[in-house]
């Protein structure tokens, strides 16, 4: 592997080029890291219910035991990349992973709405540091082009393993215990977490100029939660779009947004340096996690509400009928590492997020029918699969061949496209659906089941022409077969504004 000088003419350390002999036990442990991350947004969709029957939270509040979570956790990622990137990755995994585990039993121990809102907000302050840290490890860590491929899949696998998990222990939790288990479960994860990682996984961080951008900081997380306050609001009720409230929030997040990257384009230590979205790989990957985001999250919501509330479903046997979709995603990304080094990422997102519209598109036939094999089984077949070819390429043209200085805030800006990127969908779809509601029942205020139907069939065709922009952003965006696992040294032209980075033993 070529060494290539800095833009100050040293030299970077190359102690990152060396394999960890501990590599593989520390990947085990940054992925059971960020399994609470996973294990937590679908564990609190099922415990929401009974948690607001036993704090007495009013229908219009309860949305903030979610929301309170996406805006912290995606308003302060790319705060919590760069903190990782120079505290120390592992170290900020490490008190990430306690913050978390402190803010469960918080939201566990709730009395109120208020305590319950606050620890879910705290949840995502930790989150919002641990995603990146753990990522941007998996990256340093593996500096052999297959052996990264490998990780990549291992780390997909185990996230879509989350999700299935969090689905069937969440209902098991609150089912038989109580909702409050879903909370408190997360402290033996980050016990085991934090255990593992003091003696496996290996610091890592930038070396040089460790000075922070605190108002370029200021300007992304203040645009950033209000991004996602401003889509929260949009898809409360009918016209939310329209709405003034909407309107002056969407139009300040812009504007904080915008002032962001003029910040970054000027000053001399940059947050986000504007070299990590100038690559096409990387803006492909970006772009496509934002709309490929947009549609799973709010397509995950309405399927859940379509098989509770009107099929009838209960916790555990929805949880249940979600695990072709998440087999469909971990058994793939199983076979990323033999695939990916052969193709390149392009080919693989382009052919899974095509596969994944089929999977929506035949969604919209959903006819309230009982019967889970004939209806919801196929697409969720063909989603899982799809988006089995679409996440670990993704990550890996996210992360591969940024510089090892940049690989925390690259990890950070590829997590909260999702967020945002979901944030945006379940406003989006929650449009569609209300409208179309209360469109059918003023035609027919007796044919609640068929409003609902046409509700929740025009929600998955707006899900499904955002799988088609990530299909065509995949298409035209990425290049060809580049980017297929290679290294993560500098460039001489991508270099970290003098920086070198250092891995520490």
């Amino acid at each position: 592997m070529s060494v290539h000088p800095t833009t100050t003419g040293r030299a970077p350390h190359t102690s990152a080029a060396r394999p960890d002999p501990r590599r593989w036990l520390a990947l085990c442990v940054i992925a059971l890291s960020t399994l609470m991350v996973v294990l937590d947004a679908s564990v609190i969709n099922i415990a929401l219910p009974q948690a607001q029957h036993s704090l007495h939270i009013s229908d219009a509040n309860r949305h903030w035991a979610v929301t309170a979570y996406a805006v912290t956790f995606g308003g302060l990622l790319l705060l919590g990349g760069r903190v990782a990137d120079i505290a120390g990755r592992k170290r900020t995994m490490l008190v990430a992973l306690t913050g978390f585990a402190l803010a469960s039993v918080l939201g566990g121990l709730a009395v109120n709405p208020a305590m319950l809102i606050t620890a879910r907000a705290l949840q995502g302050v930790f989150a919002a540091a641990l995603a990146p840290a753990a990522l941007s490890l998996v990256t340093v860590t593996f500096v052999d082009p297959a052996e990264r491929a490998r990780a990549f899949g291992v780390y997909g696998a185990v996230q879509g393993l989350g999700g299935a998990i969090g689905l069937l222990l969440g209902g098991t939790l609150t089912e038989y215990l109580d909702w409050r288990w879903c909370l408190f479960i997360n402290v033996p994860i980050a016990v085991v977490a934090v255990l593992g990682a003091v003696p496996t996984v290996r610091e890592s961080r930038v070396a040089g100029d460790r000075r922070y951008d605190i108002l370029g900081a200021a300007l992304a997380t203040t645009g950033s939660v209000a991004l996602v306050v401003g889509f929260t609001i949009a898809g409360e009720s009918d016209g939310g779009w329209t709405r003034p409230t909407t309107l002056i929030t969407l139009g300040a997040a812009l504007a904080l947004l915008v002032s962001f990257v003029v910040r970054q384009s000027r000053t001399d230590h940059p947050m986000l340096p504007l070299r990590v979205l100038t690559d096409r790989n990387r803006a492909g990957s970006f772009g496509t996690a934002v709309f490929s985001g947009a549609g799973m999250f709010g397509m995950f919501l309405f399927l859940t509400y379509y098989l509770q509330v009107n099929l009838g479903y209960t916790p555990i046997r929805a949880g249940l009928a979600f695990l072709p979709f998440t087999a469909g995603i971990i058994l793939v990304a199983l076979a990323m590492p033999t695939i990916l080094p052969r193709t390149g990422p392009k080919a693989l997102m382009a052919f899974g997020m095509a596969l994944a519209t089929i999977g929506m598109f035949t969604l919209t036939t959903i006819d309230g029918s009982p019967a889970w094999l004939g209806g919801t089984l196929l697409p969720e077949l063909l989603m899982g699969v799809g988006l089995g070819f679409v996440f670990t390429p993704m990550n890996s043209a996210a992360l591969t061949g940024v510089d090892p200085a940049d690989a925390g805030v690259a990890s950070a800006v590829l997590n909260a496209t999702q967020q945002l990127g979901g944030a945006f969908g379940v406003a989006l779809l929650n449009t569609f659906y209300t409208t179309t509601t209360r469109a059918r029942l003023g035609e027919d205020p007796s044919d609640q089941l068929g409003a609902y139907l046409a509700g929740y069939r025009s929600a998955f065709l707006a899900a499904g022409v955002l799988f088609i922009a990530a299909t065509i952003t995949s298409l035209t965006v990425l290049r060809g077969r580049a980017a297929r696992g290679g290294s993560a040294t500098p460039d001489a032209n991508q270099g970290a504004g003098g920086r070198t980075p250092s891995l520490a033993p």
